[in-house]
């Protein structure tokens, strides 16, 4: 299967889209944006008409009372002395006076609705055709109306920011809640949910309250289960030990021997049952310790074909493959390997065909410092939907040929336990022909 890094724009897009924060915020920007256009255009428009309509008459009363100051014909002393003494900049031309105090303004508010060549400039035509025009200086002049809309900008943008780091402390108990329930599904029940305002929660804590609350029942039942099916396990094997003794000491005659046979392998494959039970509850359990020892792992392999010679045919003839480089010993639980060793070899070959190649193990060693199992069979194989289903308890892809081969469906489930004890990982594929599973155990060499 090959895998694609998603592109960055689609990725953040699809975050942005599935993400209450983020919405929270363009939300929370969106309203300011449009509450400020709001404000600059209606409430400013309003106010900038209703002062300009009051204040006009004024000033154009205040501009007559200026020009008549300045007299006829226009005086350059009288303008000179306004100029000084307001903060006004006069410019006159005509026949007789060409004379200005200082430098034009560009931008001024608009005083009057008279002509404007300048905006902002209020014009007076005096009788001896001169022409006085007048104007605010300094700071007023100079004002720019586009120094508004950054400052608005300005403080939009840390209004967003501000926003942001608020919602995403409000929103934090969600990414809690969420966290903590991923952890509770794959079976981990500590530590809890945090629950911030405890002494007065709001409703996100009390919805961590009552997931805790629920994590706790269901870690309840969970020991519950367990301690019974350990419980029964454990009473199971008095009576059938006490039942496989008086098998045994039924009499080996003709008309005995096949019961006494079967008797005998049914107790066995109970017996096999309780045990890998038993076995799969402490290693299911999240305190299952591990008794690490310094382990011949080739040995081992060779020590659990020999046993299985005895009850499976065709299990001498399994096919060991060790790489040069695996080192010897490791650091290994070799009790839970040699289950996991077991119950792999057990499974290929209940699902070798008569006449098939032997099923193969093989021992490999990566410089990464994994060690990787696998056992390999040459039978059919089973239909890719089900190979995730395999590693489960008690699932059997062919009821009715697990059923004659022995199987209960507790052997791959197991061998999974095993791999995720030591911290490694468990797989199955297709090897067309057959099923190959492999284990890779991050291991120590020792010495």
């Amino acid at each position: 299967m090959s895998w694609r890094r998603p592109h960055g724009g689609h990725s953040w897009w699809r975050r942005a889209r599935h993400s209450l924060r983020i919405r929270l915020v363009l939300l929370f920007l969106l309203l300011a944006l449009a509450m400020t256009g709001v404000f600059l255009f209606g409430i400013g428009h309003a106010f900038s008409n209703g002062w300009r309509d009051a204040v006009n008459p004024l000033i154009g009363d205040y501009a007559d009372r200026l020009v008549a100051e300045i007299g006829t014909p226009p005086s350059v002393e009288r303008a000179q002395a306004i100029a000084a003494r307001l903060p006004v900049v006069v410019r006159i031309e005509g026949p007789r006076v060409n004379w200005q105090s200082g430098p034009r303004p560009h931008r001024g508010p608009p005083w009057s609705r008279d002509e404007r060549p300048d905006r902002g400039a209020i014009v007076r035509q005096t009788a001896d055709g001169h022409r006085i025009e007048l104007a605010l200086a300094g700071p007023q002049g100079q004002f720019e109306p586009g120094r508004v809309v950054w400052f608005t900008l300005a403080a939009l943008l840390a209004l967003t920011a501000l926003a942001h780091v608020v919602v995403n402390r409000m929103l934090r108990p969600i990414r809690d809640i969420g966290a903590g329930a991923r952890r509770f599904g794959a079976g981990q029940f500590e530590p809890p949910i945090p629950v911030r305002h405890a002494r007065h929660p709001d409703e996100l804590s009390e919805l961590a309250q009552t997931v805790n609350q629920m994590a706790a029942d269901i870690r309840q039942m969970l020991d519950a289960k367990r301690g019974l099916l350990l419980a029964i396990s454990h009473e199971l094997r008095s009576p059938l030990t006490r039942a496989r003794l008086n098998a045994e000491l039924l009499p080996e005659d003709g008309e005995t021997q096949p019961t006494r046979e079967a008797l005998l392998r049914d107790l066995a494959l109970m017996r096999e049952l309780i045990t890998d039970l038993l076995e799969s509850e402490r290693l299911a359990s999240p305190h299952a310790a591990l008794q690490r020892e310094p382990t011949d792992l080739p040995a081992l392999a060779c020590e659990v074909i020999a046993q299985l010679a005895g009850a499976r045919p065709g299990a001498d003839q399994v096919v060991l493959q060790v790489d040069a480089g695996l080192p010897v010993p490791l650091s290994l639980d070799a009790a839970r390997v040699r289950l996991a060793l077991r119950n792999l070899l057990d499974n290929a070959l209940r699902h070798s065909p008569s006449g098939a190649p032997p099923p193969e193990l093989h021992l490999r060693w990566q410089n990464t410092g994994i060690l990787v199992i696998e056992v390999r069979d040459h039978g059919p194989g089973v239909p890719p939907e089900q190979l995730a289903h395999l590693s489960e308890a008690f699932y059997r892809p062919d009821s009715a040929r697990q059923r004659a081969s022995g199987g209960v469906g507790l052997g791959l489930y197991l061998v999974r336990l095993v791999a995720q004890a030591h911290g490694g990982r468990f797989a199955v594929r297709n090897a067309q022909p057959g099923l190959a599973v492999s284990l890779e155990l991050p291991v120590v060499p020792v010495g």
